[in-house]
């Protein structure tokens, strides 16, 4: 957690005089008068706009638990309020009130924010940084939701999971302490299989919400304008994906983003990504999906998740659009289509495993998992750099970690995360060994593995508290299969030519698929390198591809 204590200046900003007339230009109406005490807006609002003081002071607050309320600061002459949520219009975290004396403020709603921060690059820098510091100092003060369950549920995990990584605060209260969180369950009669239960920040109450109802009350899933069409819609929120977003939302294509899970798909659940150019010391995969998110943002790309994407439906006829099929029967519409949608996680053949995913079994390892596992024995399978990054990152708070993997470690595994992980005094190594069986307690909990040495059949028990697999992963290329060419494995072929009857007015783009104007990137892309800094540059390329194909469409018109 980030020591905020000394950023202060960054996290509430005064603007000079100069800049206040800068921003002036940006504002979305004329300024306000706010009567002492007055609200301005309250938490839970949407599409509440930024508020630049010009007069008078701001009281700005955040709930505290279920019923309390907490300062966080009060804004003066000069001062900005906000959040990132205020750059798409979602739903505020915090509530605004003026001061002792009143307050008169000039509003930016969302499109004016962002003009703001766009068109002053001195300003803009400034606000930037002040919006993303308040939401990550919103989350180490437990801001946002209330999470109401018992420690070590599965449901509770998954749901805690979800919103860290998609970087919303909350608070987790105990349901078997006595407390506010516990009274609340009496209250309303909650029973056990109800839990956990989750308070929204506007007030609602979700009884144990999958991570789409989570989403919806968030505002992470916005409703979609009927009758818009997309320059481009882009299928996955991974580095490939949101590179794609920032290139083309700053270029002015107006830019659509969908991800069935969260931003930063298979590198965002990385604990530390180490060999990224330009961040010496490492970076987590969620600080940097965190940060393209928030970039994509600032441009004006709408990321709507977590929604399922079924199907891609081609052009009709000459003239007409591409088209997505989302799940619960929305659709949207563009004139091209980057598929970014990356691979799933591998799944062994072992009986029972799906009892376990999500209680005891996990294909990432993050802090709240750690936490979980803090003290106990555990096992994780795969010998990958993703492997190394999480050995690297559980050993220091397990008891002790079992690696097993098929083969030597130098056959897969990057040399510097090899010395690390030997290091480890409490990793022990099982080399060319699988997973054979796995076993549950009376309870319903992951108690035991049994390992197989390949080379001379013979069998180990391993007790354990968890099991981690980091075994490679398949391309997430299953809803597009009826339209455009994959190769055996499944993984998109790019730039061979088209499908299309009568499509013979130009070659396929490098990025191209085999149907016009669908494009694919990063994992799940045929002879793609399979590492975050391979997916980027490919997010990027695609952007100057997809410029080609709409002056194509165009002129075709």
């Amino acid at each position: 957690m980030e020591d905020l204590s000394t950023r202060r200046h960054q996290i509430f900003p005064v603007l000079s005089p100069d800049q206040i007339e800068m921003a002036r230009r940006f504002a979305s109406g004329e300024p306000v008068r706010f009567s002492p005490g007055e609200a301005i807006y309250s938490v839970g609002d949407r599409q509440a706009p930024a508020w630049l003081v010009i007069e008078g002071s701001m009281e700005v607050y955040r709930h505290e638990g279920l019923s309390g309320e907490a300062p966080i600061t009060c804004h003066g002459v000069g001062q900005l309020s906000g959040e990132v949520n205020q750059l798409s219009g979602r739903p505020t975290l915090a509530g605004a009130r003026a001061g002792q004396t009143g307050c008169t403020a000039m509003p930016f709603d969302a499109a004016h924010l962002r003009a703001l921060v766009i068109g002053s690059a001195e300003v803009g820098e400034v606000i930037m940084r002040a919006l993303i510091l308040r939401r990550v100092n919103l989350i180490d003060t437990g801001a946002g939701s209330v999470l109401i369950g018992i420690a070590g549920n599965a449901a509770l995990a998954r749901l805690q999971g979800f919103l860290t990584r998609g970087a919303f605060p909350y608070t987790v209260l105990d349901a078997a302490i006595e407390g506010e969180g516990k009274a609340l369950i009496d209250r309303l009669g909650i029973q056990a299989a109800e839990l956990p239960l989750m308070v929204c920040p506007n007030g609602t109450i979700l009884r144990n919400p999958s991570d789409a109802e989570a989403a919806t009350c968030l505002g992470m899933t916005p409703d979609l304008p009927l009758g818009k069409i997309y320059d481009v819609a882009i299928v996955g929120a991974g580095p490939a994906g949101l590179a794609t977003a920032v290139y083309a939302a700053s270029e002015g294509l107006s830019v659509i983003v969908l991800d069935e899970r969260a931003v930063g798909g298979q590198a965002g659940a990385s604990s530390r990504i180490e060999n990224y150019l330009g961040f010496p010391t490492g970076i987590s995969g969620q600080a940097l999906a965190g940060r393209a998110y928030n970039q994509a943002l600032k441009f004006g790309a709408e990321v709507v998740l977590p929604v399922a994407v079924e199907d891609l439906v081609p052009a009709q006829r000459t003239g007409s659009f591409l088209s997505l099929a989302l799940a619960g029967g929305r659709r949207v519409e563009a004139r091209t289509i980057v598929v970014a949608s990356g691979a799933r996680y591998r799944r062994p053949e072992i009986d029972g495993i799906a009892a376990f995913e999500g209680n005891g079994i996990s294909y990432w390892a993050s802090p709240i998992e750690a936490k979980l596992c803090a003290g106990q024995d555990v096992v994780l399978v795969g010998g990958g750099n993703s492997a190394g990054q999480a050995i690297a990152f559980l050993a220091p708070q397990v008891s002790k970690l079992h690696l097993v993997v098929r083969r030597a470690l130098e056959e897969t595994m990057s040399r510097y995360l090899i010395d690390r992980i030997k290091a480890l005094p409490n990793v022990v190594f099982h080399l060319n060994c699988e997973v054979d069986a796995i076993e549950g307690n009376a309870a319903q909990r992951l108690c035991s593995a049994t390992v197989r040495n390949r080379r001379d059949g013979s069998m180990a028990q391993l007790p354990l508290h968890h099991l981690f697999l980091f075994i490679g992963a398949d391309p997430n290329s299953g809803w597009v299969r009826d339209h455009i060419r994959t190769d055996p494995k499944g993984f998109i072929i790019t730039g061979q030519g088209f499908d299309a009857a009568g499509e013979q007015t130009r070659r396929p783009l490098p990025l191209e698929t085999s149907l016009p104007n669908v494009f694919a990137i990063g994992d799940v892309r045929a002879g793609s390198t399979k590492r975050v800094a391979a997916a980027v540059g490919e997010g990027a390329a695609v952007v100057a591809q997809i410029h080609l194909a709409l002056h194509h469409i165009g002129a075709r018109r």
